[in-house]
């Protein structure tokens, strides 16, 4: 099950990046365009991160030619899904906790720069299979 998280600073510096990438920038750009722009600003922060993170999946241990990609891997341990559309929708949310769910990671942030103001979403999963 996936709930926000309350206090992690390693979220709220990515999310403090994001901020003021979405104040300079606005809305209405193309999604690789705040990518590009959060890159530069995650590396001014020394935001430890890795762009286009390939997330493969398994079934019964067997790599499946189908993966995912996520838009970057910080602090080796929350994935950042970015988006830039006009409102956030489940599907959108379904696909972070998919990411968490094929790499075991427990941290993610959902990020979508189309609205007038940055709107985020922060995620943790725990698998119940490993409770």
């Amino acid at each position: 099950m996936a709930q926000i998280s309350q206090k992690d600073p390693r979220t709220h510096k990515i999310i403090g990046a994001a901020i003021d990438v979405h104040k300079v920038l606005g809305a209405g750009f193309l999604e690789a365009v705040y990518q590009e722009a959060l890159s530069i600003e995650f590396t001014d922060r020394n935001i430890q991160f890795k762009k286009e993170v390939d997330l493969p999946v398994y079934y019964k241990e067997v790599k499946l030619s189908t993966s995912y990609r996520a838009d970057f891997l910080c602090y080796e341990s929350v994935i950042v899904e970015l988006k830039a559309i006009s409102e956030l929708s489940g599907k959108e949310e379904s696909q972070i906790i998919n990411y968490l769910k094929v790499t075991g990671l427990e941290t993610g942030l959902l990020l979508n720069f189309g609205a007038s103001s940055l709107e985020f979403k922060r995620f943790i999963f725990k698998d119940k299979k490993s409770v």
